[in-house]
């Protein structure tokens, strides 16, 4: 190795002055920029399209399982309204409260009351009549 304070050469500092220079913008830069741009935006729309489809399968399918659970839920609920329907229809059931809760009895035969109700002869319509001589109008 050499010594630095032997060595001949010596660097001396020399003032630049670029104030005069004006820098210009290259063409071809810009046109770079703009390919560059171009093949990212193509890569990224590329993906973009790759991957929509796939976003809705898995949405279409997360919604079809929870429609599904609640399909389940509803059949549930239905089974258990059905179960009290029934519950409350049963006539042995309604006999007991109006029994044991209302103090309710039931009445004696011969206080019993049918009233029936005639249905209404329909508009236009005629009856049957026994023609006169016969062995039905003799009885």
């Amino acid at each position: 190795m050499r010594a630095p304070a032997l060595d001949p050469v010596m660097l001396v500092p020399k003032a630049i002055d670029n104030s005069q220079v004006v820098r210009e913008v290259d063409p071809r830069s810009s046109r770079d920029l703009w390919w560059l741009v171009a093949v990212v935006a193509t890569l990224v729309l590329g993906l973009v399209l790759y991957a929509w489809p796939h976003l809705q399968v898995r949405q279409v399918d997360s919604e079809r399982v929870r429609m599904s659970r609640e399909r389940e839920r509803l059949v549930e609920v239905n089974r258990k309204l059905r179960l009290e329907k029934a519950s409350l229809e049963n006539l042995t059931r309604v006999e007991q409260i109006a029994l044991r809760d209302l103090g309710l009895r039931a009445p004696a035969a011969q206080s019993l009351i049918v009233v029936e109700r005639v249905a209404p002869v329909p508009a236009g319509a005629r009856l049957a009549t026994i023609p006169a001589g016969s062995p039905a109008e003799r009885n």
